[in-house]
């Protein structure tokens, strides 16, 4: 489903633990890192396609997050030519999203790859919130980046006393793998 201007909407999620670190997926056979996300369906609304997305992707149920916020509009990225299919050229141009943060209230013995039959990510992380967007595919970044600025609201741990975000150096232990 692709709308008049050329974009395909799409959810965005940002998973946070208790320790305001958020869950980055690797993607399978690449290295290359990102948040969950993926399309919404016809007849889905974007929370229904974040459900949908969230166990599918990480194998987590609605009992073991909840919302915290989601972004008040449409953010949009421009896919690269040479990453769309033939078929698509010239009516696709990308992908509209929607963002929700998340709260992890489950375990982290709760994430799931597998959940589905066409896994996305063969392993798994957190990091600290503000994280280097390098291991991001290039046309993301500014999407990740605006999603972050716009909800970190719904973190206040995360800013100083005085109003001003604080940016912490990335963290990047704790990395869960699954077999090939």
């Amino acid at each position: 489903m692709i709308d008049r201007d050329g974009y395909r909407p799409n959810v965005g999620i940002i998973l946070t633990n208790a320790k305001n670190q958020v869950f980055w997926g690797k993607r399978i056979r690449q290295d290359a890192w990102q948040f969950p996300q993926g399309g919404i369906q016809h007849g889905e609304t974007p929370e229904q396609a974040m459900y949908r997305e969230l166990h599918e992707e990480v194998g987590l149920q609605t009992c073991h997050v909840e919302i915290l916020g989601r972004t008040r509009e449409w953010m949009r990225y421009e896919v690269p030519q040479s990453w769309v299919r033939r078929d698509s050229r010239g009516s696709y141009k990308g992908q509209k999203q929607i963002w929700f943060l998340l709260r992890l209230v489950g375990r982290d013995c709760d994430v799931s790859l597998r959940a589905s039959g066409h896994p996305e990510f063969d392993a798994w992380r957190w990091n600290n919130y503000w994280v280097e967007m390098n291991s991001v595919i290039e046309f993301k970044r500014d999407v990740y980046t605006m999603a972050l600025n716009e909800l970190v609201r719904f973190l206040p741990a995360l800013k100083t006393h005085t109003g001003r975000i604080n940016k912490p150096r990335p963290q990047t232990e704790n990395i869960q793998s699954i077999g090939r």
